[in-house]
This record gives structure tokens, C-alpha cells and sequence, in this order.
């Protein structure tokens, strides 16, 4: 290759970001040469930055688009639909869960099946109501296979999608349904009961945390408890909604 080439080509890399280019020493015909290794478009740590930019520029519908098409995770493989979040996108309150279940995935819906009435009926005991001035979202949107719990790699890929809904919506109180969800919005590995009943924050919003509905249908002494979360959260919203008058 010419010197001309070799600069124009190492030009075009640092023009997409993918720069610096590693070279390793290889054998041949008892010389020595150099041999380019050139780098695979997004495995960079740029190129990873610049696909969280460009999420974060992005409106309601190319966001929803993007994320139809995502393949930055595994899995994107066994989804039948990404589950992109539903209700107001206006609303001063927003739920998050953990990710899509079966149901989920085969309607595009999140929170449908027993859960989501159990959640349907949360809203009601404090007067809310799915769809009005409520937005129900989740960590990953897609649903990772047998229900487990989706992995560090998998929910820090689809973080970009819920960081712009939230700095889309600026709901006033953030709700986390569970521990994966109060794991990534706070940050934390510390136990749900330990961030239960106290205000945290993420990006400058209030989040309460309580149980996810799927455990309540499994442990029914634990409503009781997150009858209380939910009174918090109301006192909480009525606090924050005198503080701007």
C-alpha cells in the first residue's frame, strides 16, 4: 500500500471515530512486517459513545423506531417485539419495571397478564390511572428468554432508551417496580428494602422504590408494605405539585 493510501485510509477512520489503529508484528519470508488490524465498527469505546449521543438527540418517534430495530444486545435474537414503553408522554408519573415477559413480548405492551392488573389496581388505590398522566416503561425492551433477569450488558445497552423517555417526558416522580429497576436508576446494589420509604434521585427527578408486581402476586404479605410505598408516593407528588404553586 502507498503512503498516500495509507494516510487517506487512517484519515477516513479518524473521521468515523474508529481510530487509533493497533498494528501487529507479523513473520514472512524471514523479514519482518507490519500487518493493520483494523478496528470492527462499535466494538470502540467511541463508537459506543456516539450511538449514546445520538440516541439522546433523538424525538418520541425515531426514539420508538430505534428501538424496533435495535440489535445492540443479544436479545434482540429471541424478541418477537421490543416493548417501547406506553402512556402519557406528558405525565408527572413514571413506572418502571424490570423488562418484558412472554405477554409482553407477543403484545408490545408492557405490564399486561395478572402483573399488569395487580399494577392497573395499584394505580387506582392512589387515583391514577394507565394512560393518564402515567407512563409505564421498563429497564430493557426486549424480554431476555425464560423470564430471567437481564444482565449489566444488557440493560447498560438499552439505558440510552430510557434516559431520553425521562429527559423526553421530565416526569415529576420516577417509580422503581423492583430491584432490578432501583438497581439501574440508582446505581445501587443495596437491598429493596433498604431504599424502601425514602426519596433518591436520579438525574435530578425523586424516585421511590417498591416491590415489582410479579413478587406481590407471589407474596402477598408484602402489599401491605407496598400499600405504604404508595402512600409515600402520593404525599410525595401532592408535596412536589404545592412546592411549584
Amino acid at each position: 500500500m502507498t503512503v498516500a493510501r495509507r494516510t487517506r485510509r487512517k484519515d477516513i477512520f479518524k473521521e468515523l471515530g474508529l481510530t487509533p489503529l493497533w498494528r501487529a508484528r507479523t513473520e514472512g519470508h524471514g523479514e519482518k512486517a507490519e500487518a493493520a488490524v483494523e478496528p470492527v465498527p462499535g466494538s470502540h469505546v467511541g463508537a459506543r459513545e456516539d450511538r449514546r449521543t445520538r440516541i439522546l438527540r433523538m424525538g418520541w418517534d425515531e426514539l420508538k423506531a430505534s428501538v424496533e430495530g435495535c440489535v445492540a444486545c443479544p436479545l434482540f435474537q429471541s424478541r418477537t417485539r421490543t416493548v417501547f414503553g406506553i402512556g402519557d408522554r406528558n405525565a408527572d408519573w413514571l413506572y418502571v419495571g424490570e423488562g418484558p415477559g412472554a405477554q409482553e413480548d407477543a403484545t408490545g405492551e408492557p405490564f399486561v397478564g395478572q402483573a399488569g392488573k395487580l399494577l392497573d389496581n395499584m394505580l387506582a388505590a392512589i387515583d391514577l390511572k394507565r394512560g393518564q398522566n402515567v407512563y409505564i416503561a421498563n429497564i430493557v425492551k426486549c424480554r431476555p428468554p425464560e423470564n430471567r433477569t437481564p444482565t449489566s450488558h444488557e440493560a447498560h445497552q438499552c439505558e440510552p432508551y430510557l434516559a431520553r423517555q425521562i429527559e423526553l417526558m421530565k416526569p415529576k416522580l420516577i417509580i422503581a417496580l423492583g430491584k432490578v429497576a432501583a438497581e439501574n436508576l440508582l446505581h445501587t446494589d443495596a437491598s429493596l428494602g433498604s431504599l424502601r420509604g425514602r426519596l433518591h434521585q436520579h438525574s435530578g427527578i425523586p424516585v421511590i422504590v417498591t416491590y415489582h408486581p410479579a413478587y406481590l402476586l407471589r407474596t402477598l404479605p408484602a402489599k401491605a408494605k407496598a400499600w405504604e410505598d404508595l402512600c409515600f408516593a402520593r404525599h410525595t407528588m401532592q408535596t412536589l405539585l404545592h412546592s411549584e404553586n
